[in-house]
C-alpha cells in the first residue's frame, strides 16, 4: 500500500513537471515566431533596451506601457487583452490610437 501512495505521488509529480515543460516550450517557440498580425506604426515603439517575459499577468490593468501589452499579447498564452480581436490591445489604458 505505502509502495503504491508513493508511485501515485512520483507520478503526479511528473506530470506536473510535464506539463510546465510544455507550458515553457509553448511560450518559447512563440516567442520566435511572428504572429501574423500587423499593428500600426504609431501604436508601439519597441524599446530595445527593455526585455519582458511571460509572467502570468493577462490584463490591461497589470500592464505599465503599451510596448508591454503588445509583447505580452503577441507571445504569452492567455492574454485578455484584445476585446474587439483587431490586434492592438489595451486600447483604453495603454494604446491609444
Amino acid at each position: 500500500m505505502r509502495n503504491l501512495v508513493l508511485l501515485v505521488i512520483v507520478a503526479i509529480l511528473g506530470w506536473q513537471g510535464y506539463q510546465h515543460f510544455l507550458l515553457r516550450s509553448a511560450t518559447s517557440s512563440a516567442a520566435d515566431e511572428p504572429t501574423g498580425s500587423v499593428l500600426p506604426a504609431a501604436s508601439v515603439a519597441p524599446d530595445p533596451s527593455v526585455s519582458f517575459k511571460c509572467d502570468g499577468r493577462t490584463r490591461c490593468s497589470q500592464m505599465t506601457s503599451c510596448a508591454e501589452a503588445t509583447f505580452f499579447l503577441r507571445n504569452c498564452p492567455g492574454a485578455k487583452m484584445d476585446g474587439n480581436n483587431d490586434g492592438v490591445p489595451c486600447e483604453q489604458q495603454w494604446c491609444s490610437r
